[in-house]
């Protein structure tokens, strides 16, 4: 596994920011998620550690750090966790997307603006394989980096004041579900029936950063009986294990 520099700066008083070089690279993240391993391997109580792209940030609930020697101790951990892969799985999941006129509220004007049928950017969404880079803005947000460069677009000059959850949307290089309510400046082109995140489950939220998302189309009346098991707690996600 391929290794980085990294820097480690303070984050607050109980916190500290890590970042790797600003790229948004696969191999970085495998350079994150194995730090976290080996962080993880020295069994420090009231660590909380959340991977974003190129960055990591970790808290320490217990209450205000020692900067200097916390710096110290995550540069040893950085350097010395070997050149294994991270221990955690990783999972290809499948997840089921709408594109009717009825939820894809800019499908029509994207297409436009990229200069591709509604047809073919449906096909390009749902044949590329997406990496989670990232769970955030909202409890399990998942900012997916692997959009093909044809289908990248511009936020919406006027976001809206609220989008629906399970709306699929597009924004500069990245593609997501938005998993409850919520403002939002994406455009819109469909919807999931799934919920992402579901307090009441003992893991609110499926997916793992690492893990990979593939979307892959249903018709309306799909979307509705999807809901409906979702709901009663029936349907379960297609997922495959890749390759450690």
């Amino acid at each position: 596994m391929k290794s980085y520099p990294i820097t480690v700066k303070p984050f607050g008083q109980q916190a500290v920011l890590v970042e790797w070089p600003n790229k948004v690279e696969e191999s970085i993240l495998s350079d994150i998620l194995g730090f976290i391993d080996c962080f993880k391997a020295l069994n420090l109580p009231n660590w909380e550690m959340s991977a974003a792209y190129n960055s990591l940030t970790m808290v320490n609930y217990e209450g205000k750090i020692d900067f200097k020697k916390t710096r110290e101790l995550i540069l040893g951990c950085h350097e010395n966790r070997g050149s294994k892969k991270p221990k955690n799985k990783k999972y290809l999941w499948q997840i089921p997307v709408c594109y009717d006129a009825d939820f894809g509220l800019d499908l029509d004007e994207v297409s436009k603006t990229l200069n591709l049928t509604t047809a073919d950017l449906i096909a390009s969404h749902t044949s590329n394989e997406y990496t989670v880079y990232g769970i955030g803005f909202l409890p399990g947000f998942m900012y997916l980096g692997g959009l093909p460069r044809s289908l990248e677009t511009a936020r919406r000059k006027e976001p809206r004041l609220s989008v629906a959850k399970g709306s699929v949307g597009l924004a500069g290089k990245q593609t997501g579900i938005y998993p409850q309510d919520s403002p939002g400046g994406w455009n819109i082109i469909g919807s999931c029936p799934i919920p992402i995140f579901d307090i009441k489950m003992e893991k609110p939220c499926f997916v793992n950063v690492g893990d990979r998302i593939q979307f892959y189309q249903i018709s309306r009346a799909e979307y509705d009986l999807r809901k409906i098991e979702s709901e009663v707690g029936i349907f379960k996600l297609e997922k495959n294990l890749l390759d450690a």
